[in-house]
């Protein structure tokens, strides 16, 4: 077996069943599934009996009720038969050549941990391509997420992550973080000294969070988890991390412009920003729509991820220790 495919789910079961769905069309020939599920009183697992016994690949669902991410995962891959771990996240779709990439791409160069990007489908909502690019781009995140220019170091991400097993086992897997534990991981695979490499056509189309409610908790809770990441590998705490924090602090004063003369030099800039953002989405989206809502989504990204670095931050301060995410 070449590829083992573990994801860890909680519920959601149109958004597994898309996933499996997309699987079936995979070109390649080599690879298992293994669904690690924690949804309460096991109301998932009847709904994926069906892909069971397909043609395609095999599927193994692993359950235990309210499993936590990490231990979601380190229990898929104490199950997993392949040659290299990849984890995705349930709410992605894959395209049928992913497999195929990547293995051409480690056969050519045999990186040890790799990741690939991930987009926004056709099909997705004005919201779902907005969030997208807010999450991806190079004027939002540092194309951190996947871009061919990203911002320092590439760490993979758990939506779309893939390493050797004797990698994941030498470091012993996951940690207990329940937030930000797939760059944990990236981060000691690193320290322990295995490559790692971004493989640009090893896509997957994310559909993320479903309302602006949402995904102002997800990005609070991203922002959290970055300071327990500073608190444990100091060396990793980069300028970008503290753009969200520095951006709603400016925005505040930018809206306190309006009726305090004396910062009214604020919102000059915050106006140019949101409208490049505005710009750059609307061009890549070939949408106006779209760009006006990724200047929403960017500024709610911008604030969730700002404010959960500062509420985590003053925290520790009081209590050194983090949040419970």
């Amino acid at each position: 077996m070449k590829f083992s495919l573990i994801v860890p789910t909680f519920g959601r079961p149109d958004e597994v069943t898309e996933f499996l769905e997309s699987l079936l069309d995979q070109k390649h020939s080599s690879f298992e599934v293994i669904i690690s599920d924690g949804t309460p009183k096991d109301t998932l697992r009847p709904e994926l009996k069906k892909y069971e016994g397909n043609e395609v690949y095999p599927l193994t669902i692993h359950y235990e009720e309210f499993l936590p991410v990490s231990a979601a995962r380190n229990d898929g891959a104490k199950l997993a038969k392949g040659e290299y771990f990849i984890f995705l996240d349930s709410d992605c779709i894959i395209p049928p050549d992913y497999l195929n990439h990547i293995e051409a791409y480690i056969e050519q160069n045999d990186p040890d941990i790799f990741g690939g990007p991930d987009a926004a489908h056709s099909d997705f909502t004005v919201l779902q391509k907005a969030i997208s690019y807010s999450m991806t781009s190079m004027l939002t995140t540092g194309g951190i997420r996947g871009k061919k220019s990203h911002v320092g170091t590439y760490h993979p991400r758990g939506f779309n992550m893939g390493m050797k097993r004797e990698a994941f086992e030498a470091v012993n897997g996951y940690s207990a973080f329940r937030c930000g534990e797939d760059i944990e991981l990236s981060i000691r695979l690193i320290k322990a000294g295995y490559t790692t490499a971004l493989i640009p056509d090893a896509h997957v189309y994310h559909k993320r969070r479903t309302s602006l409610k949402q995904f102002f908790k997800q990005v609070f809770r991203f922002g959290a988890a970055r300071v327990n990441i500073w608190k444990l590998h100091p060396e990793e705490l980069k300028l970008t991390h503290l753009f969200p924090l520095a951006f709603a602090t400016y925005f505040v004063l930018s809206l306190l412009a309006l009726i305090l003369p004396f910062v009214r030099w604020g919102s000059g800039l915050m106006f140019l920003y949101l409208f490049a953002v505005l710009i750059d989405s609307t061009i890549q989206n070939r949408s106006l729509v779209v760009g006006l809502k990724s200047v929403q989504t960017t500024v709610v990204m911008h604030m969730g991820y700002g404010w959960g670095f500062l509420k985590n931050y003053l925290h520790w301060s009081r209590h050194g220790k983090g949040m419970d995410l």
